[in-house]
This record gives structure tokens, sequence and C-alpha cells, in this order.
């Protein structure tokens, strides 16, 4: 999943795709770099951020989405928590809601996405936007981020939102400090086991700025790293900022895991057996 950020005020690319053309450009460089799913959110979700009006959100988004639905034919989300937008995202060409909030945000959002037929992310965060990371706790992060995952795809599919249209996103960054989002992405297998696809959204997140020490641009390989640990746990979409670059890295560790699960138990194929040249 590819991210193109209308915003002025996104933490890592704010103001690089606020013009419509560029962030339609930059949509379908985002598929042609291998993204099988293109996000388009006109609303910053960044610590501290502030809610957009409606009317500037639709004013953002709208137009891209529909310009991208004619010229692609990689999936379209709309990253927003206000169900007039993903209305009106869906009517444009999108197939996908990605609602930070798990429809907690807008009463009028599972309507929407029941009545739509487009598929949905939900997504744990503690607090809103502005307030998540002033100090988030949690007794047992994992218990609780699962809990609630289960808890909204069930009230989704309550109403009217069939199981199988659920995506899950355990919220990477979104209310947890450096040891939660750690602990997220080492026990991913906890969420696997809600059956639904898992979401991880990594890419350039500040807990990587912690450990490597560099801002949102420096952090590609640190976002390579979580990524190709993502595909290793079983994650099945990685929202990322640099999709070529992630992309290569997942193709290899894939190719990796291919093999492990065509070798019979204790057989360690050679290099020569499989047709390679030389170890370089």
């Amino acid at each position: 999943m590819g991210v193109v950020n209308v915003t002025p005020d996104s933490f890592s690319d704010g103001g690089l795709f606020l013009d419509r053309e560029r962030a339609v450009r930059r949509g379908l460089e985002l598929a042609a770099d291998g993204a099988d799913i293109i996000d388009v959110g006109g609303e910053s979700t960044r610590p501290g951020s502030l809610p957009v009006p409606e009317q500037e959100e639709l004013r953002r988004v709208i137009p891209v989405i529909r310009e991208l639905r004619p010229r692609t034919g990689a999936l379209i989300s709309v990253d927003t928590t206000k169900a007039a937008v993903a209305a009106a995202a869906v009517e444009a060409g999108a197939d996908i809601i990605n609602d930070v909030s798990a429809l907690g945000a807008d009463p009028d959002m599972a309507g929407v996405v029941a009545a739509s037929g487009a598929g949905l992310v939900i997504m744990h965060m503690k607090g809103t936007p502005r307030t998540m990371q002033l100090n988030p706790e949690y007794e047992d992060v994992l218990a609780e981020v699962r809990d609630f995952l289960e808890a909204r795809q069930e009230a989704a599919e309550a109403a009217g939102v069939p199981r199988e249209r659920v995506i899950i996103d355990p919220g990477i960054g979104f209310g947890k400090n450096l040891e939660h989002n750690l602990s997220l992405i080492a026990r991913q297998d906890l969420f696997l086991e809600i059956g639904r696809p898992l979401l991880m959204g990594i890419s350039r997140k500040s807990f990587l700025g912690r450990i490597l020490g560099l801002p949102p641009e420096e952090r590609l390989e640190g976002t390579i790293a979580v990524s190709v640990l993502c595909v290793l746990k079983g994650a099945d979409i990685l929202r990322v900022h640099d999709v070529k670059q992630v992309a290569r890295a997942v193709k290899v560790a894939e190719a990796v895991l291919q093999v492990g699960r065509d070798a019979t138990p204790g057989s360690r194929p050679m290099l020569a057996e499989r047709g390679t040249g030389h170890a370089g």
C-alpha cells in the first residue's frame, strides 16, 4: 500500500503532494513501483494534528481519486474517518475505506461502508491524533489491541460489513511508545489469529527515529528492516512511502520463504542445485 498524503502537514511528506497533479503523478509512480493499493488521504493523523473540515478534505482527495481511477489498475483506498468523504471517495472510484478510528469517529461510517461494498481497514488508536502520544499506557498492550480489533471487527459485521471485507491494523505509532510498538511488531501472530488480513503501517514512523536517531526522510533502511520482519511474521499488507525499495526487499524475503516452504524437512538445497551461479 503506497501512501499519497494530499496534506500540508503530514509528518513525513506534508506539502509535497498537496497539488492535485503532483498527487496523481505520485499515485501513478507508486503503482508503477509495485504498489497494489494506493492510499489517498487528505487529513494528517500525525501526533498533535487537528481535524480538517469536511469540505476541505473532500476538496483535497476526491479529484485525486477521480483522476487516478481510470489510469491505474491498482486498488485505491481513502484514508478518512468521515462518512461523507468515504461515500464520495467510493463514488469517485475508491475500493477501500481506511478508517483510523475503526468506525468510532463518525456514527454514519459503518452504514456507508456496508452500503458501498468497499473493503474496510479498522485500526487501533488510543485517544485521538491530537492526544494519542501524550503518555500512552497499557496494562497489556498485546491483549488490549487484539481485543479492540476483534471487537471492532464484530461491530462492523453487526453493522452489515461482511467479515471478508475487513482488514485489521494494530496502529503502530498511534498511542504507543517505543516498547509498545516493538511488542506489536514482534507478536504479529496474535493478530493473525483473528483471521483477517493484517496491515502494518510502519513506514518512517517515529519509533524508527527513536532507534536510529534520524529524521523521517532518513529512515528508509529502518523501514525496510521492519517491513521484511513483518513479512516473515505473516503481515499481508505494508503501508509505506518508499514502495520501490520496500517491494524489492520483500520480493527477496518472499523468495527465501518460498524455498523454506518447498524444501522437505531436514533438506538444505545448495545454490548450485537451484541453478544459481555464485554466492555473489
